[in-house]
């Protein structure tokens, strides 16, 4: 079965064509700037040119038409016809509490996802403009949405729960959610293979490091507990968001800069994290500025990884224990004095790595010693094969 997977924003998308006999790809590519006249494609066929076209694309069917035109091309497609594509996966943000698992979709997922956009305003109407585009496109062919929320839909409600009047929760669904669920997913499969042993067997913190970043507390192949919440923005400092932060000095903020509550989501979401400290939201700028001595560089290197190192301790606490540290994502997979620092603050616990293999970036490697109490893993994350996985089930 060929599975086609969309992870569409709202003025870009991303797609990758597998072969789920052995789980290549065929294909991947992009559009940005949908909306606009001057909107990009960029498409590579496995062994064949890249393609890139600029061109006006003014919503999400015309992108998907343009993606599908370059896998059925006689000179830079893999297909000879979209007929040869079995199903379409798309990943979608939010599922609420209505989705624990992916879906085969159909006219009530559809209304239940209009029904909880208020969870996801930025996010889930992008990811319907594409599920509905891609029905028009594609019609008969199975579509199946995978949730980034659902694999943490395991939380205990100890966990989940904010200590606000129940009633909130019960009116409104205001609780933790978690976010990159599909990532962390991969991310235990994985360490558990490299560990040689059964998923239900370990405990795994799993820290997905990019420009977004969280962490899940893994215990049996379970998230009973991970660092963002009602939204992306709660926990670690990220690149641009602030994570965690007093509310309380939210509303003084607001009154003494005279902001709008637009104003202070844009100033959380957008202009904090690594940013705000130190003018940069790329961690290889931040290391640049701290090798040439910039104080506010180092400042911002040591609030992340101080936050990070907190959460561990943390999550050490929620499971009783620890068996694995996984690191992944753009950060996590490609900064080795980061990964170092943590492991030499959690010395206390056993955890020795190897600093010539924690030089390794973007390989899946393991940089603990052998007599390292805690094993470390470097593994990279795909995202898109755990939605091209789910599809495939769901639909055989």
């Amino acid at each position: 079965m060929k599975v086609f997977v969309l992870n569409c924003g709202s003025s870009s998308l991303k797609y990758k064509l597998y072969d789920m006999t052995d789980e290549s790809v065929l294909a991947d590519g992009k559009v940005e700037r949908i909306g606009q006249e001057d909107a990009v494609v960029t498409h590579q066929s496995i062994g064949k040119d890249e393609v890139n076209k600029t061109m006006p694309i003014l919503e999400h069917t015309v992108a998907i038409q343009e993606c599908l035109k370059l896998l059925v091309d006689k000179e830079y497609g893999v297909i000879k016809s979209a007929d040869e594509i079995g199903a379409v996966g798309h990943r979608v943000v939010h599922g609420g509490e209505s989705f624990s698992d992916s879906v085969v979709i159909n006219s009530e997922t559809k209304r239940i996802l209009e029904s909880i956009i208020d969870l996801a305003p930025l996010h889930n109407p992008a990811n319907l403009a594409g599920i509905r585009a891609a029905e028009k496109l594609m019609p008969g062919t199975p579509q199946v949405a995978v949730f980034d929320t659902a694999f943490h839909s395991t939380m205990p409600k100890h966990a989940y729960l904010y200590a606000t009047p129940y009633v909130i929760y019960q009116r409104h669904k205001v609780r933790r959610y978690g976010f990159h669920g599909t990532s962390h997913k991969y991310i235990v499969d994985r360490v558990a293979s490299l560990m040689n042993k059964n998923i239900s067997d370990i405990k795994i913190i799993s820290c997905h490091l990019g420009n977004g970043a969280s962490l899940a507390a893994i215990a049996g192949g379970s998230s009973v507990d991970t660092s963002m919440g009602f939204t992306p923005l709660e926990g670690l400092m990220m690149g641009t968001r602030s994570g965690d932060i007093d509310p309380g000095a939210l509303s003084y903020i607001m009154e003494k800069e005279d902001l709008t509550m637009a104003d202070l989501n844009s100033m959380l979401n957008k202009h904090s994290g690594l940013y705000g400290i130190a003018g940069a939201s790329d961690m290889r700028d931040i290391e640049k500025g701290v090798a040439e001595g910039g104080a506010m560089h180092k400042i911002a290197f040591d609030i992340y990884e101080y936050r990070i190192r907190k959460y561990i301790g943390a999550y050490m606490a929620a499971m009783n224990g620890v068996d694995a540290i996984a690191f992944t994502a753009g950060i996590g997979e490609n900064t080795p004095s980061l990964r170092t620092r943590i492991c030499q603050n959690l010395s206390f616990l056993g955890i020795t790595i190897d600093e010539t293999a924690n030089q390794q970036k973007g390989q899946e490697i393991e940089i603990s010693t052998s007599d390292s109490r805690v094993r470390v893993f470097i593994v990279p994350t795909d995202e898109e094969v755990m939605i091209a996985r789910d599809t495939a089930a769901l639909v055989k």
